[in-house]
């Protein structure tokens, strides 16, 4: 029972991820959870007003599965198989966040500076909110796909756009935390 209260080491969790790859490969499908909120806006009638959700969403349902498996999969993580242990940040790490103004930094994986109700209905954190989801829409259409997609599918594939979306991905990461987040903060 100890080895399921530790996080997975990656030569367990690295081959069952090419292992989920390669069945989806074999049945011709690939993974990504951006297309899922494609269906789900197809599901709930948005074909009516865009034609980019005018498609049979009844043909990707078996994706909705993987967002089902990964909700409750989260959910069995956290309830079941964690030990309540805080997160090992590098101290520069910490030294670096609690300048920005983090309290308890370390302690949650969601911030709440930025996650509690009291943050999020502020001017600030609305802003924050909106721009963010704007810019993650914009650019998981753009880029076609998600980092998910990607980085896991895409690569897996030897896409050579995939590459060039993760390799943006972490320069786009980099840039928000070494540049924009202070300003924000």
């Amino acid at each position: 029972m100890e080895i399921l209260l530790k996080p997975w080491p990656w030569y367990i969790s690295g081959p069952l991820i090419a292992v989920v790859m390669a069945v989806l490969i074999l049945f011709g499908k690939t993974f990504g959870m951006s297309s899922n909120l494609r269906t789900f806006c197809a599901i709930g009638g948005a074909g009516k007003y865009a034609d980019f959700f005018k498609f049979d969403w009844r043909a990707y349902r078996w994706n909705l599965l993987v967002v089902l498996g990964a909700v409750i999969g989260g959910f069995m993580a956290v309830t079941f198989l964690s030990d309540g242990s805080t997160m090992a940040l590098n101290p520069e790490t910490v030294k670096d966040l609690s300048a920005l103004g983090f309290s308890e930094v370390g302690e949650s994986l969601l911030p709440k500076e930025i996650y509690s109700w009291d943050a999020v209905f502020t001017i600030k954190g609305l802003a924050i909110l909106i721009v963010a989801g704007f810019l993650v829409g914009f650019g998981t259409r753009y880029a076609g796909g998600c980092t998910s997609g990607h980085a896991i599918t895409g690569l897996s594939n030897l896409q050579w756009p995939s590459l060039i979306a993760v390799v943006g991905f972490f320069i786009g990461g980099l840039i928000m935390t070494h540049f924009i987040l202070p300003l924000i903060f």
